[in-house]
């Protein structure tokens, strides 16, 4: 028996425990790999029809970016609800809320596609020139058509994983990449009469794999009757108003808190282009490695999401401590493993990306400060899953903004590009902010889930 916080728990207990969160993270972790490696395809084949193309593909996805995480994020907020009401066992509430959040969805993407077939002058705002600016502004308008296909499927991942279902997403992410992959050969070289198009090809191919994934991913929910108990299709209910502030109230703080964190390692991309080429490249290496990292730890922090919503919904707060020592056990335990991988084998995980000497070596001693953030990486996400299982989100938004752009960042400008604190450090130096914000966010944020467990639970609403 383990005596933790003055509650026991069992061994078979924790045991149950541990085997839901493999069942409910494993697909994730898949799906959230299935999308990565869309993006990687993307890239791939865009640097090589062209350096122009991939340059232009890369711009249209730096616009395309925020837009997209700041939409999904919102949307995002319908997990909990759903959670909670399946852990209440009111299931005939959950289908008229997933319409609603349906309802978001289109209006939120609507909004998203006309504010980017706005952004045009920003290109030359940004002195993009042609091929560049062509290239890229017709990557992006084409790309931009997806949007509602990916706001309308993360709705209805949302209602699913809600549920404890998240194999599904796995599949449909799998059957978009299958469809992206030829996708992207016929629009970029051009074959069964459709024009040769380049870069531009990955934004129709993007369109219409998504666009395959969401229609079965609706097709699969009708079918299925897990889904019909929710009284999903009983009932058309057209836009209202009061349920879509709610969703707005828990979603928009997800949504700028993940658009604050991805933002910062775009700015510190930004800030070290003036010290070199080689500089920049060994940076967004390393980025791109921690980042399929992150995978595991963000679907540990999806999964903590679905089970502390069953738990508070079923007003079950043994069953929820348990979900967050379990969470962060794995969280820390999994980061221990990819920490040993970045600390042991630098070299080889830079040659994976590079053969450039000068690279590799600058590379190798950034894998090192990227070892040392996986802990704190792995604390913050688990403990910012939890928190939105309690549809706890404004706070932690504003823990997150003091935590990377008032602590990390201004400290990484400083030791990297000033000789304030110490002789300027360049990447380092950022990566060093990185870590002491990361840490920050895991400290404040573990914090604020200590006091929402301390209290009573809330009722699902």
């Amino acid at each position: 028996m383990h005596q933790i916080t003055g509650h026991t728990y069992s061994a078979a207990a924790m045991g149950q425990e541990l085997r839901q969160f493999l069942r409910l993270g494993t697909p994730i972790l898949i799906a959230e790999a299935l999308h990565m490696s869309a993006s990687f395809v993307d890239t791939i084949m865009a640097g090589r029809y062209s350096s122009a193309d991939l340059a232009a593909v890369a711009v249209g996805s730096s616009l395309l970016f925020p837009v997209l995480i700041l939409m999904m994020g919102t949307i995002m907020a319908t997990t909990p609800t759903v959670a909670q009401y399946f852990g209440a066992k009111k299931l005939t509430l959950i289908g008229p809320f997933v319409q609603q959040s349906l309802w978001l969805a289109a209006i939120l993407s609507c909004l998203a596609v006309g504010l980017l077939y706005a952004l045009d002058p920003l290109f030359d705002w940004l002195d993009i020139k042609d091929p560049i600016k062509g290239i890229g502004l017709r990557y992006l308008h084409a790309a931009a058509l997806s949007l509602p296909a990916v706001a309308i499927m993360q709705s209805l991942r949302s209602f699913s994983e809600g549920l404890g279902i998240t194999k599904p997403m796995m599949y449909f992410s799998l059957l978009g990449l299958v469809i992206n992959i030829p996708m992207n050969y016929i629009f970029i070289y051009g074959y069964f009469g459709i024009p040769e198009m380049g870069g531009e090809g990955c934004g129709w191919a993007t369109a219409i794999s998504m666009w395959a994934s969401v229609i079965g991913m609706a097709i699969y929910v009708y079918i299925k009757p897990a889904y019909h108990q929710c009284a999903m299709f009983s009932q058309f209910n057209w836009p209202q108003l009061s349920i879509q502030i709610k969703i707005l109230k828990v979603g928009l703080p997800i949504g700028f808190s993940i658009f604050i964190e991805a933002t910062m390692f775009a700015i510190v991309a930004l800030l070290l282009a003036p010290l070199g080429a080689d500089i920049v490249a060994a940076h967004q290496l390393v980025l791109n490695f921690t980042s399929m990292c992150f995978m595991i730890p963000l679907s540990i922090g999806m999964a903590l999401t679905i089970r502390v919503g069953h738990g508070i919904g079923g007003n079950l707060p043994e069953q929820v401590k348990r979900s967050v020592l379990v969470g962060f056990g794995l969280a820390l335990g999994l980061s221990s493993l990819t920490c040993l991988l970045m600390l042991l084998l630098p070299v080889t995980l830079a040659n994976i990306y590079t053969t450039e000497p000068i690279v590799v070596e600058i590379a190798a001693s950034l894998f090192i400060f990227a070892a040392l953030f996986q802990f704190s990486d792995a604390l913050q996400i688990a403990a910012n899953g939890a928190l939105r299982g309690f549809k706890d989100t404004a706070k932690p938004l504003l823990l997150i903004f003091i935590s990377y752009w008032l602590t990390g960042l201004p400290l990484g400008y400083i030791l990297g590009m000033t000789d304030i604190i110490y002789p300027a450090m360049g990447a380092s130096g950022f990566w060093i902010g990185i870590i002491f914000g990361l840490s920050v966010a895991a400290l404040l944020l573990s914090l604020r889930l200590w006091r929402v467990l301390s209290k009573p639970f809330p009722h699902p609403s």
